[in-house]
């Protein structure tokens, strides 16, 4: 603790001495009976601005004083004909959740600096927050000139990619780095600067940072539908039409229950075409679908925007695989006609059994993933391509996961992305990718979004095709890790 930090928690000890109602005898008791070790004189000393005290001894000095504030009954009160509660938190980090709330009711997004500021003032902090572009390649700084940050060679990058609190202790200021979440969504990070290098070791202050983290991310994700600044902090270029019609149409990146989680990348995610990707969780059951429409320009991702608006009307009317095949498939032929199509892969997982199911429309075979390996290609349910015109009532394919299963959906843009010399990525590139970030431990968003990195590197950085990705792990029931 500074000199300068020191003298004014000597003046504030001194000052709510004033309002406790205690002598120095008394403050004293107090003191040592939860821990203090200095003497009476000391204690009187001190407290008269006499003396000085150890740290710890401090800090327990004002927990005796602020313990006797909370016995007291506030002066000239008003009584109620009933016992009221609190209108306002005491505790500092209820206070700094409340001040976020509320001065978010009328926000629009370029006021998040702002909300952000007020709560860290309430914590005795102060607070920077880096949002990941959306290629999830650096984190940039909201509201700041200051540089962006590097996903992958950065301490503030690896917060954010095991999704973890890492200390700063030689920063100048030292500081926290806490991933910024909306429920498992990985946003960015947040860097929580304190005064004294011990304060990064606190756990009140990781508690309140991480339970600001939770509230903050839920509030960039609402502010989001509200303008565009969000999207243009984390746009590293401009989308074209198709891939706004795309961006529009998909759900959050990363999404979880208890026992299971999900997530999906198309990429490049400002210029994608027909890939696209949607899912829904409940209590019971897990829905996914990826698709490819056909094509490479704006009416591809029409079908796409389409299968997906039909799959979601099918998927809540309560219809079955087979239902939501053939409302997809009718809905494509109706509205585009001939030649138009849209390969697929719609799955249902029972989240109590982990019983899979699905149909597979002219798609790239899933895969699940066990113990570091691929187990077993899900190569049934098989019916032709989405708005082809579906006739035949195929039999849906079954599979039932163990506990920590991953399941592995893609286009071909990842089987059919090539090298220099030839070589697909869907060959041996993929399988050992796979055992690879299976055997690390990476939670499903960070090895989707290596994936796709490992993809665009292996065709030199020059995409060839759009590349859609879903990966979903499924453990028993209440054991989930995120």
């Amino acid at each position: 603790m500074t000199d300068h930090r020191a003298e004014r928690q000597q003046h504030s000890i001194a000052a709510a001495l004033r309002h406790a109602e205690l002598t120095s005898e008394e403050l004293w008791i107090r003191y040592f009976a939860i821990g203090g070790d200095a003497g009476l004189l000391e204690i009187d000393a001190y407290v008269h601005g006499l003396g000085s005290l150890p740290p710890l001894q401090r800090d327990i000095l004002a927990h005796a004083i602020n313990e006797r504030l909370d016995e007291l009954t506030p002066p000239r009160r008003a009584d109620y004909s009933r016992p009221t509660r609190e209108t306002r938190p005491r505790d500092r980090s209820l206070i700094a959740l409340v001040e976020l709330l509320e001065r978010a009711e009328l926000a629009p997004p370029d006021r998040l600096r702002a909300l952000v500021d007020a709560a860290a003032s309430a914590l005795d902090v102060r607070i920077s927050m880096y949002l990941v572009d959306y290629e999830e390649r650096h984190l940039r700084p909201w509201a700041d000139d200051g540089a962006p940050l590097d996903v992958d060679d950065t301490l503030a990058g690896e917060s954010f990619r095991q999704v973890r609190i890492l200390a700063a202790e030689d920063a100048e200021p030292p500081c926290l780095w806490v991933p910024l979440l909306d429920g498992v969504e990985r946003l960015g990070v947040l860097e929580v600067e304190v005064e004294d290098v011990t304060d990064l070791h606190d756990p009140g202050l990781r508690a309140q940072c991480r339970w600001l983290s939770m509230l903050l991310g839920h509030l960039v994700t609402l502010l989001t539908r509200y303008g565009d600044a969000v999207d243009l902090a984390r746009l590293p270029k401009p989308r074209t039409v198709t891939g706004e019609l795309i961006r529009s149409m998909l759900p959050p990146q990363t999404a979880g229950v208890d026992n299971f989680v999900v997530t999906g990348v198309v990429e490049p995610r400002h210029d994608v075409s027909g890939d696209a990707f949607d899912y829904a969780l409940s209590e019971t059951t897990a829905t996914l679908i990826i698709l490819d429409a056909a094509g490479h320009d704006l009416r591809s991702g029409l079908i796409a925007a389409t299968a997906l608006a039909a799959h979601r009307h099918a998927r809540r009317a309560g219809q079955d695989l087979h239902g939501q095949v053939r409302t997809i498939d009718e809905t494509i032929a109706r509205q585009f006609g001939r030649g138009a199509f849209a390969t697929a892969v719609l799955v249902e997982v029972d989240l109590a059994t982990g019983r899979l199911r699905y149909l597979n429309a002219g798609h790239p075979v899933p895969l699940i993933l066990r113990d570091g390996r691929i187990v077993k290609p899900l190569d049934g349910g098989r019916v032709p391509p989405l708005g082809s015109g579906i006739t035949e009532h195929a039999a849906v394919g079954e599979e039932v996961l163990q506990p920590d299963d991953w399941l592995v959906l893609h286009t071909d843009g990842i089987t059919e992305a090539r090298d220099g010399d030839g070589e697909a990525f869907g060959g041996g590139p993929l399988v050992e990718f796979l055992r690879r970030e299976a055997t690390a431990g990476h939670p499903p968003p960070e090895t989707a979004r290596r994936l796709v990195q490992a993809v665009l590197t292996h065709q030199g950085d020059v995409p060839q095709d759009d590349v859609g990705v879903v990966l979903a792990c499924w453990t028993a029931p209440r054991t989930m890790r995120t």
